[in-house]
């Protein structure tokens, strides 16, 4: 009888055969492991995360080879890795496994070598089902992938966006930030609030803290040739570095955007000291930009760890601004990729999108540009251009000239009261985009019967549009850096959602008869 037992068993289940061991911890991979886990995906074909319990062990267990990408700081919080299995493709089992590898013999039928049935999930390396021990089997969702925390977050709509509070502060990495800052304080009329540097115990860079309201610059400088703050602007120019967000979690929100395929810059870390602590984690977005997610509900200090607020050069004097609040951070990306970072914007961060403008919308007798805008549902808004084809050079296709990739072209700052603040500004020295009295007697018949102060609208080159909703009035300022590359904005929304869609042409014109004063037109 047991024979018979033990022949019937030998025809079901195929025992494994014996190969080269395989079964090894390379040290490389095994810093790698966790990198590559992508929560029931497999990483372009490479990486398959399992449960080790599936082959008898408790921890991790991840099919990978030293060919497979690199992605930072793609781990599941708690999850240690304790076994790196490498395999090869067609190769068996290994010949002297490791001891927490289920023992040989007969392995239970569920878990039998096999061809997986269609619709099945695939081992990464082999195209076969796990081995393991009989009911020690993965946890798995519908679809047969190892189901995670973070798994059930994704299910279930939890997405980056799902923690955004709003817009945190906005970096910028500068050739002198000391300068920069005096800029923004004394033609912006913003307030110097925190600094550091040598004097708080940072040694590789200065950076300066400034608000107005709920809007807050963050200007940063190197104090050396190898940093890589000097580095990026030996590149690219003073520019926008970090569009850091608030978050409710920011452990949640990096876990999330990675696990939907963000590329994690680093790991969430935590800052303290005598006023609280700061949880912060970054992801990699267009270009060279990032998003930092910011959690600072515990935190009552000046800006973070590492900051201080002695030694602060005194306000300027000069009329107040009355900027409020970013209204949208624009975003200019290279042809070709308007879709892909849409795109990531939606799978990734869970944004929606909020209109799309085509070149034909967007142009003038020169030049042309595609424009898409995608929002968090609340309040932030991140319009991305792209160059389109046109009979001279775009503004979008001479800022990315000019940057050398990606990057953010500018950042709008709300107001309500557009003629106070342009007024001041005017009177602290700001230089803004000259537009033609042709447009003011146009927008006088398209818009007449709005109660607005025409004289000085037409007196400060405001610029007036309306959509179903309301509307709105907008006013963009020359570049503010040595290259073409960055500007502000002004805006006032008076229930108007849109972007200035009716002003799109004279905006244009307008950046052109710059552009041709540059020669770059």
């Amino acid at each position: 009888m047991a024979v018979a037992v033990r022949e019937a068993a030998r025809a079901r289940v195929l025992r494994p055969r014996q190969a080269p061991a395989r079964h090894v911890v390379d040290p490389v991979l095994l810093r790698r492991a966790v990198a590559h886990l992508r929560l029931r995906r497999s990483l372009d074909g490479r990486g398959r995360v399992v449960r080790g319990g599936a082959l008898g062990g408790g921890g991790l267990l991840e099919g990978a080879d030293r060919g497979a990408e690199r992605v930072q700081s793609a781990r599941v919080p708690g999850a240690q890795p304790r076994l790196l299995d490498v395999a090869r493709p067609g190769g068996g089992p290994a010949r002297c496994p490791h001891r927490r590898r289920a023992g040989r013999g007969l392995r239970h039928v569920r878990f039998r070598r096999a061809s997986v049935p269609r619709g099945g999930r695939r081992d990464a390396r082999r195209g076969e089902r796990v081995l393991g021990r009989a009911g020690c089997r993965p946890a798995r969702g519908k679809d047969g992938g190892v189901t995670t925390t973070l798994d059930r977050d994704v299910a279930t709509g939890r997405s980056p966006a799902a923690y955004i509070v709003g817009w945190d502060h906005l970096e910028l990495w500068v050739g002198n930030a000391r300068a920069f800052a005096a800029f923004l304080a004394s033609d912006f009329g913003f307030d110097v609030v925190a600094y550091a540097g040598p004097e708080t115990g940072v040694t590789d860079r200065v950076s300066y803290v400034l608000e107005q309201d709920t809007v807050r610059f963050v200007v940063t400088g190197a104090l050396g040739p190898a940093s890589p703050v000097a580095r990026h602007v030996r590149a690219h120019g003073d520019g926008a570095r970090d569009l850091a967000l608030t978050v409710s979690d920011a452990r949640g929100a990096y876990y999330s955007a990675v696990a939907r395929g963000a590329v994690g810059v680093r790991e969430p870390w935590v800052d303290e000291d005598e006023h609280g602590r700061i949880v912060r984690a970054r992801i990699a977005t267009y270009g060279e930009t990032r998003h930092t997610f910011v959690e600072r509900a515990a935190y009552d200090g000046v800006f973070a760890p590492g900051f201080g607020d002695e030694g602060l050069p005194p306000r300027p004097v000069g009329p107040d601004v009355g900027l409020r609040a970013v209204d949208h951070c624009v975003g200019n990306v290279e042809r070709g990729d308007l879709d892909r970072w849409v795109g990531f914007y939606r799978r990734t961060m869970g944004f929606d999108q909020l209109v799309h403008f085509g070149d034909d919308q967007i142009s003038t007798d020169y030049s042309a540009l595609m424009s898409t805008v995608v929002w968090d549902g609340s309040k932030v808004v991140l319009p991305l251009n792209e160059p389109a084809d046109g009979r001279r050079k775009s503004q979008i296709q001479e800022y990315l000239d000019y940057y050398g990739c990606a990057g953010v072209q500018h950042v709008a700052l709300r107001t309500d009261d557009i003629v106070t603040t342009v007024s001041a500004l005017r009177a602290r020295g700001v230089r803004f985009l000259a537009v033609p009295d042709s447009y003011y007697d146009d927008v006088r018949r398209r818009l007449g019967d709005l109660d607005l102060p025409w004289d000085d609208i037409r007196r400060l080159g405001i610029l007036v549009d309306r959509d179903q909703d309301g509307h709105l009035l907008q006013i963009f300022t020359e570049n503010v850096t040595d290259r073409p590359t960055v500007f502000f904005e002004v805006i006032q929304r008076e229930g108007a959602k849109g972007f200035g869609a009716g002003n799109f042409k004279a905006l244009f014109e307008a950046i052109e008869r710059e552009q041709a004063r540059r020669g770059n037109l």
